[in-house]
């Protein structure tokens, strides 16, 4: 039995070449997600531009945040100090004290692509956004080379990414709904 949390991706996701995937040619594992927002790409976009660790937070859901400290929990409104991203710039990641992503791509409001090289693993983050009727189609596409225990990435690796993915587009859904009716 498959579980898609609400994050499957659609088999033209799948299957099609994306910004990002030459970062990581010979990848041992991808992992493809897909969801859709109800607005449109330009609505979305910022959200995406300021997500990340020491920046906006991960969005989860209110009811998930309400567990959390609040120093913990995500914004909930659009930062214009955190709109600013350029390829080359480093941002910080939650995969350890000193892990970070590398903007390669930053095509507002269609593509945001990072990099990072930890050890001897190679990794590629890329997110797509494409207009879906009166919302965006969401795409997200994780790329792993070098990795030690293949399975344990796919499965271990890949239950954490489908959580941590449904949870952001739970999150995501609520602000841009909440964004929507103000």
């Amino acid at each position: 039995m498959v579980f898609s949390l609400g994050v499957a991706p659609r088999s033209t996701e799948i299957s099609a070449a994306a910004a990002g995937d030459d970062l990581v040619p010979h990848p041992d594992v991808v992992m493809d997600r897909g969801f859709t927002l109800p607005a449109p790409p330009e609505r979305v976009w910022p959200w995406f531009a300021q997500l990340g660790k020491n920046r906006a937070g991960w969005y989860l859901p209110t009811w998930v945040e309400a567990l959390l400290p609040r120093r913990r929990r995500a914004l909930r409104r659009i930062d214009p100090t955190l709109q600013h991203l350029r390829p080359g710039d480093v941002i910080d990641d939650w995969g350890g004290r000193d892990a970070t992503f590398e903007i390669v791509t930053h095509d507002p409001p269609h593509s945001l692509v990072h990099r990072s090289t930890r050890g001897r693993l190679e990794l590629s983050w890329a997110i797509h956004l494409v207009a879906d009727g009166d919302g965006t189609r969401v795409h997200l596409r994780f790329r792993l080379a070098g990795v030690r225990r293949r399975r344990l990435a796919e499965y271990g690796g890949g239950l954490l990414d489908l959580l941590t993915v449904a949870g952001l587009a739970a999150g995501l859904r609520e602000r841009v709904t909440a964004e929507r009716r103000t």
